[in-house]
């Protein structure tokens, strides 16, 4: 293809292996070269005099008067509650969600009914949170030291749970080890790793009364922190250093998801192999495994443990499966209709599952999957007891399998907003919680613990840690950000030599069918409702607007603006359907002058405000703590994901567009952009959380909305992406997470990358423009090629090379949507 001559360099253009047309009918290229070449002269004169022929508009003036344009199209009467747009909805189908289970329970009447419901749920928990691995072998156990104490010894252990991840724990044993003694483990919160005092004070207690106990570090925490912070010099500025460990479960968090795992999957494996390790113990009775759940985010993996593994035969779980810490008290009077079963979302993750409200193993249900095993219902605080809906539940559950002695309550005082001593806070147990749990261990489990055997001769953190140097050099410990990209490029590999035997027509069909099975299933919004269809009398040269509001879904409303050329050469006009997560308002104001060079060309531009975005976005914050992360993550236990309920609104948009008698449905174009400023290649990423300098993070979501959108709608003639995200895999290659959490969508690396979406565009034109890299810094051409090889290379089988662009500067994009049009 012979490059147009005009102002700044050329973008890439894939090497062509057949021409432009090639397979394409002579009429219709006829038709193409007719529309290029009217496209061509008309930008050419745009951008040489910035004026239009024949009476069109200045674009440079245009551009203004988009940007002054008052684009506010919900109703004065809705706007207020436009916020509450995705709080509301998701607040409906957690209501839905907790009525459904609790049909469940009334449907239960016996121990055959339940057990049914149980083991279904529990297929279903497996399911979300990832594929087990296979059971280790071989821990490859190794003892790198040991501290003699009064009474106990503790062994410093390191096992490996996956290939060259290893688990670093510490082991209390009694001084004289008896020949059948209990197994215990504690599996910590989230706010201190296995040396802290409150664990070390419960390992030496109960290992002077006979008990083996194992404290490992869980993933993420302590030795087997995936971040650099350990201490206040691994920063320049001051920063909470405890609490790393916590926040990047975060990041971990959605890494795992990306590539079809999650941190509760992790966990869990990595208890598992903590019982593997206790069982390798010579004396451990193996029907007195117990698992302890610590406060804050240790209850939560410990219970799902217990439900997945019959080996343990007890288990102490705070905080999980009803009322929370937040919970206000007292209960009302009908808590059985009214709880909030399922919880809602959070940044953290375990504690609120992919899936959990959609499939049903709600935390009661994972609570109640134990029995008959001995369990402890715990509490932090204060507790609502005669009320606690879900503590009947339990009674019940295990009354069915007449093991009523089996389940036993403890509850601390005061509230999780009061303060010590009249709110019993701890970080993990605490001793006054402990006094509660040893007269149940010594009913149940022949464990004898008085108030004054409490045991407590704290050593330093550093003579606890396992990773000696010579541990370290000997073993090769691997971080998830050297295990993650292998997990992901090894999957798509195989997927992709899978498709490889397909025809085009059903490597796209599968590729779709993948998709749909990460996004959440969304369904082709075949109904919609258009209201509010209004025409502004906007004093706009050339160009008239229009309003409209599409209710895509029960309570869900999507705003948009449809910017038409006054003086059509034709009853049809093609048509841009722009979308960015910023929405309409921030096009207008950063793609102006764009806009309004397609509208001076003859093309249409349409505007939505999708789900969350522009008019509809909520109040609150897209970081860690903020509620729109809450919202997201609510979004995944429901089994869906905001990509894949925004892509639904897209495609809703462009149904009404095809009904419409003035826009030509066969010349529709997408184009995704991000208005997110870029890092420098230089930028420092080592930044902790909870800091007010960290690095920008990208806004992919318009880009990743285009792709997907040509994939399901195959009419759509052209796709354009300008700033977003060059691939996931570059998500997972660093500790650091700079993507928003409402675009990650779980599994996605399981079958493909946004490479794989870009193939599937083929033969259509494609154009991608400055792609950024996972941590936001703009790649360069030749590294996105590198990428895209797959793209490049199903456009070159498709004899529609010259169609796939790729480049580092946006000149001409106008002519080049217009060429396409």
């Amino acid at each position: 293809m012979k490059p147009i001559r005009r102002l700044g360099a050329m973008p890439f253009v894939a090497p062509p292996s057949g021409g432009f047309f090639s397979g394409v009918p002579f009429q219709d290229r006829l038709k193409a070269g007719l529309r290029a070449v009217a496209a061509i002269g008309l930008l050419m004169m745009l951008v040489s005099t910035g004026t239009a022929a024949d009476g069109q508009p200045d674009v440079g003036k245009l551009a203004e008067q988009l940007r002054d344009l008052p684009i506010a199209v919900l109703p004065e009467e809705e706007r207020a509650a436009a916020a509450d747009t995705i709080p509301d909805d998701l607040d409906r189908r957690l209501r839905a969600a907790n009525q459904r289970s609790s049909a469940d329970w009334q449907g239960i009447r016996t121990r055959d009914d339940w057990q049914r419901f149980r083991d279904e749920k529990l297929r279903l928990l497996r399911e979300a949170i990832g594929p087990a691995p296979e059971e280790p072998g071989d821990l490859r156990l190794q003892v790198t030291g040991t501290v003699d104490g009064d009474g106990y010894r503790i062994k410093k252990l390191v096992f490996q749970s996956r290939p060259r991840l290893w688990v670093t724990a510490n082991l209390y044993v009694p001084a004289e080890p008896a020949e059948s003694m209990p197994g215990l483990l504690i599996c910590h919160s989230h706010h201190r790793p296995k040396e802290h005092g409150e664990l070390q004070d419960m390992g030496m207690t109960w290992a002077r009364q006979g008990c083996l106990v194992l404290v490992p570090d869980m993933l993420g925490h302590g030795e087997r922190r995936q971040h650099p912070f350990v201490t206040a010099a691994d920063y320049h500025k001051s920063y909470r250093v405890s609490r790393q460990d916590y926040y990047f479960r975060y990041d971990t968090g959605m890494q795992l998801a990306l590539v079809g795992e999650s941190l509760m999957g992790w966990f869990v494996c990595d208890l598992r192999c903590c019982v593997n390790a206790l069982l390798s113990q010579p004396g451990v009775d193996p029907e007195r495994i117990i698992l302890l759940g610590a406060v804050a985010g240790g209850g939560d993996p410990a219970a799902v443990a217990a439900a997945l593994d019959p080996r343990i035969t007890g288990a102490v779980v705070y905080n999980f499966g009803g009322a929370q810490p937040e919970t206000r008290y007292p209960l009302p009077e009908d808590a059985e209709l009214t709880f909030n079963y399922a919880g809602s979302g959070s940044f953290e993750s375990t504690r609120n599952l992919c899936r959990s409200a959609g499939d049903g193993f709600l935390p009661w249900v994972i609570v109640g999957a134990v029995a008959p095993r001995p369990f402890i219902y715990a509490h932090e605080f204060a507790w609502d007891r005669p009320r606690d809906p879900v503590w009947k539940r339990l009674q019940s559950i295990w009354g069915l399998y007449g093991a009523e002695d089996k389940l036993a309550a403890t509850h601390g005082r005061g509230s999780v907003k009061g303060r010590p001593p009249e709110s019993t806070h701890c970080t993990h147990i605490g001793l006054e919680h402990r006094q509660s749990i040893h007269p149940i261990f010594q009913r149940c489990f022949d464990i004898s613990v008085k108030e004054s055997d409490e045991f407590s001769a704290r050593l330093e953190a550093e003579e606890l840690r396992c990773l000696t140097p010579e541990a370290v050099e000997k073993l090769d410990p691997q971080r998830l950000s050297d295990l993650l990209p292998k997990i992901a490029a090894s999957q798509i590999a195989a997927a992709r030599l899978q498709r490889s035997e397909l025809s085009d027509a059903d490597r796209r069909k599968q590729l779709g069918e993948e998709w749909n099975s990460v996004l959440g299933q969304p369904s082709s919004p075949n109904q919609i409702k258009v209201r509010a269809v209004a025409r502004r009398d906007e004093q706009i040269e050339g160009v008239r607007m229009e309003q409209a509001v599409l209710d895509v879904a029960p309570g869900i409303a999507v705003p948009l603006i449809l910017l038409l050329p006054e003086k059509p050469t034709r009853p049809r006009v093609p048509v841009v359907v722009a979308v960015a997560h910023a929405g309409k308002d921030e096009f207008l104001n950063n793609r102006g002058e764009l806009i309004a060079a397609l509208l001076s060309g003859g093309a249409a531009v349409c505007l939505p405000d999708l789900r969350g975005l522009g008019e509809t976005r909520p109040d609150g914050s897209r970081d860690r703590w903020g509620a729109i992360t809450s919202q997201s993550s609510t979004e995944l236990m429901l089994g869906g994901t905001m990509v894949g309920d925004r892509l639904h609104d897209l495609r809703a948009v462009l149904n009404y567009l095809r009904g419409r008698s003035d826009v030509d449905s066969k010349r529709i174009a997408l184009w995704g952009d991000s208005f997110a400023k870029v890092n420098p290649p230089d930028r420092d990423f080592q930044v902790p959380r909870h800091m007010d300098d960290r690095p920008r993070w990208s806004e992919p979501l318009g880009g990743l909305l285009a792709l997907l959108g040509a994939l399901y709608e195959e009419d759509i003639c052209a796709v354009y992406v300008r700033g977003g995200l060059s691939d996931f895999q570059s998500v997972v290659a660093e500790p650091f997470v700079y993507i928003p959490h409402d675009v990650v969508v779980p599994g996605v690396l399981t079958f493909g990358d946004l490479p794989d979406l870009a193939a599937a565009v083929a033969p259509r034109p494609l154009r991608l423009d400055n792609l950024v890299d996972g941590f936001n810094r703009q790649r360069p051409a030749d590294d996105v090629r590198a990428i895209y090889r797959p793209a490049i290379q199903s456009y070159q089988d498709a004899d529609a090379a010259d169609r796939l662009v790729i480049g580092e500067t946006t000149d001409s994009v106008s002519r080049w949507l217009l060429e396409q049009l």
